[in-house]
């Protein structure tokens, strides 16, 4: 489904999210003090606009209002971060997303109203590690929540030519596989009969202990 995005502040950060959701079919506005800023990403969204998002006519001006998701990067300028999400949520947008320094910026970012904080270099940090720790099966993982995670594992030689139901790998690891990716398509909720080929991929859900038991099995 189509949405409508705002994103604040196109530096690194900011342009990677903006230019994303735009090659995911979304609509995308970009706002930026910085016109070399806006020159350089205006044909990575729908929309590109120069202007202070700590300036309530200019957040009118645009129909801040009526995005879905309104989505604060702003980089240094953390006086400029915080006033723009509490001007955002003092004019009614109902979901900010709002990109944090660190920790004492996050918390100061959620009291003033931002429904999601983003700590991008911790979250990369955090990411790249967990990637070093684990089997070198895994190919990717998705945070879902606090312990809880999604990830990408290339199916075990152990489990090449065996199906799901005879693996049982909810009653052996507590994990479940959601999906499987083969060579041309994503098998949503596959059939516990399906054999396994050792090309195919598995996406499977669970607390990250759990997890980590079934990266080691052979």
């Amino acid at each position: 489904m189509k949405r409508q995005f705002a994103v604040i502040g196109m530096g690194r950060f900011g342009s990677s999210v903006a230019a994303t959701l735009f090659k995911e079919g979304h609509e995308v506005l970009a706002i930026d003090k910085s016109e070399e800023n806006i020159d350089d990403h205006k044909d990575t969204v729908s929309y590109a606009v120069i202007g202070d998002s700590t300036e309530e006519e200019t957040m009118k001006a645009v129909g801040i209002r009526n995005f879905d998701t309104v989505i604060v990067a702003i980089g240094d300028d953390i006086q400029a971060s915080i006033l723009t999400v509490l001007l955002l949520k003092e004019m009614g947008v109902k979901h900010v997303v709002a990109k944090a320094q660190n920790k004492s910026h996050g918390q100061v970012l959620s009291k003033v109203g931002a429904d999601r904080i983003i700590f991008p270099e911790r979250d990369m940090g955090e990411r790249v590690a967990h990637q070093l720790m684990a089997s070198p099966n895994v190919l990717n993982f998705i945070e879902l929540a606090d312990h809880y995670s999604i990830e990408e594992i290339k199916v075990p030689a152990s489990m090449e030519g065996r199906n799901l139901r005879e693996l049982d790998l909810r009653a052996k690891f507590n994990v479940t596989v959601v999906a499987i990716k083969e060579r041309n398509k994503i098998n949503i909720a596959p059939d516990p009969e399906e054999t396994l080929e050792p090309d195919d991929i598995l996406l499977v859900i669970g607390e990250n202990c759990d997890l980590e038991k079934f990266e080691r099995a052979k």
